[in-house]
């Protein structure tokens, strides 16, 4: 029998428990691409950014009460890292404390607050406090990306959590021999892939990064004549990772034309000049006409900015 699941949380709490684990095995760190689905109601949907059924890069991990530190300055060391490479490096950082309805004991709530806000000293990320606005579980970190124009995205949460394991009962065996509860945190940097994918729309207007958009490069043949050379590009392309169509059965201006609506980053008209010399002429999105280039520079080119995250060609 199938059923949908809201989170997946409880299934890595159900993997930890199911095994059994010394003090010396923590911190254990599990990770997945993980599908959920919420009945949002109709009126509250809304393109990708929110849906009723989404991946979430979710992750979890079990640590004693003296990693926590650790181990969030590596998840936001990480978050750093990833958002980076996709052009946001602008970020507004909230810490939520203890709200008055919560579970757990005032000593472990405190360690965990001091905890987060050791990790962020010691990343040199400024912050505003949300005095009493974490869940009722454990404190946690936001993190919102501020786009291209402006606009303040809620995409990273690092959680503590107090609460599934003591309903779960999941335990660890101390140096003493006594069993103990982990501390357990809910770590996700995209989010919803979903609404990270209208994010990342949203923010580059469409016209993506060349080593980020989904087609590279397109070819424009002038003639049919020269559709042996136009494929053999193609196959080489390919064969370097580049991610490349061809467009035909139009006049050159309006396949121009077509791929300038499309944002395409390189486009490259073919005409019989080019397959006799093995040349390609290039037009980019980003700045226009870049003249005649040799087959292998343009494929070189495209690979070393799909290696080094470049925006242009």
């Amino acid at each position: 029998m199938y059923q949908l699941k809201p989170m997946n949380c409880p299934f890595h709490v159900a993997i930890y428990k199911d095994g059994y684990f010394s003090y010396k095995d923590l911190p254990i760190r599990w990770a997945e691409m993980g599908t959920v689905y919420r009945y949002e109601r109709s009126g509250t949907m809304h393109g990708l950014f929110r849906v009723r059924g989404f991946t979430q890069d979710d992750a979890h991990i079990f640590c004693l009460p003296h990693q926590i530190a650790d181990e969030i300055l590596g998840v936001l060391d990480l978050t750093e890292e990833i958002l980076g490479q996709f052009g946001f490096t602008d970020f507004e950082v909230n810490l939520s404390t203890r709200p008055e309805k919560s579970v757990g004991d005032d000593a472990i709530w405190e360690k965990a607050e001091g905890a987060l806000i050791e990790s962020l000293n010691r990343k040199g990320w400024a912050y505003a406090v949300d005095d009493g606005g974490g869940a009722f579980y454990g404190p946690k970190i936001d993190i919102k990306i501020t786009d291209a124009i402006g606009r303040k995205w809620q995409c990273s949460t690092v959680q503590l959590d107090f609460n599934l394991p003591e309903r779960f009962d999941l335990q660890y065996v101390d140096a003493q021999n006594v069993k103990q509860r982990p501390i357990m945190i809910h770590r996700a940097i995209f989010g919803s892939l979903e609404r990270f994918f209208g994010i990342l729309t949203e923010n580059y207007a469409g016209a993506f990064p060349l080593w980020m958009a989904p087609t590279q490069v397109r070819l424009l043949p002038v003639t049919d004549t020269v559709t042996p050379y136009v494929e053999e590009v193609q196959r080489k392309m390919r064969e370097a990772g580049i991610r490349v169509d061809i467009t035909t059965n139009e006049r050159l201006a309006k396949l121009v034309r077509n791929a300038e609506k499309q944002k395409v980053p390189v486009m490259c008209v073919v005409g019989e000049q080019e397959a006799a010399d093995g040349t390609l002429t290039v037009r980019t999105y980003a700045d226009g006409d870049q003249g005649a280039f040799a087959m292998q520079d343009v494929i070189d080119r495209i690979v070393v900015a799909n290696k080094g995250k470049k925006e242009k060609f």
